[in-house]
């Protein structure tokens, strides 16, 4: 398994580096589910779970829709994969269309880095959905870095077990 991922720069200032590690880790979750056929993509974990490569696509397209489009862009719209606000149907894959999934996942990062960019600092506000917080730009991105950090170790598994492929 190759990864197309550039490494984080080890200088630089606070936005380019938080930048460069959310990027890096979108790339691991990309890298982890390259080459595999649909079947592969929605294997789950283990039974009862229903954790799968192509859930935790799913799942990341939400998480960055909620925090940059609708927290921070202050967007009015609803989750990508449930009408009624439920984040785990993400996780439901039996019928899911991967190409509509990493499609629907490319446009929420795409969002997510315009946003950012067009922010003019990490102090800017927002509003988290669920409590009605203000969160700052600086801890969404700091969030998402988490969100991907440990759900790419979730991918490192269901990788291994699916081909046997480590790395990236």
């Amino acid at each position: 398994m190759t990864a197309a991922r550039t490494d984080p720069p080890l200088t630089g200032d606070e936005r380019t580096t938080l930048r460069a590690y959310l990027d890096f880790h979108r790339a691991t979750l990309e890298a982890k589910c390259a080459g595999l056929t649909h079947d592969q993509l929605r294997a789950r974990s283990s039974p009862p779970s229903s954790l799968s490569l192509l859930g935790l696509v799913r799942h990341l397209a939400e998480v960055e829709r909620v925090w940059f489009r609708r927290a921070i862009a202050g967007e009015d719209l609803g989750l990508v994969w449930s009408a009624e606000g439920d984040f785990q149907a993400a996780y439901d894959v039996a019928g899911a269309d991967v190409d509509e999934a990493f499609a629907a996942w490319r446009a929420e990062v795409e969002h997510a880095r315009r946003i950012e960019r067009a922010a003019p600092s990490l102090d800017v506000t927002g509003v988290r959905p669920r409590s009605g917080a203000v969160v700052s730009l600086r801890l969404v991105v700091l969030h998402l870095i988490h969100e991907y950090a440990r759900h790419n170790g979730h991918a490192d598994l269901l990788r291994e077990a699916i081909d046997g492929a480590t790395g990236a």
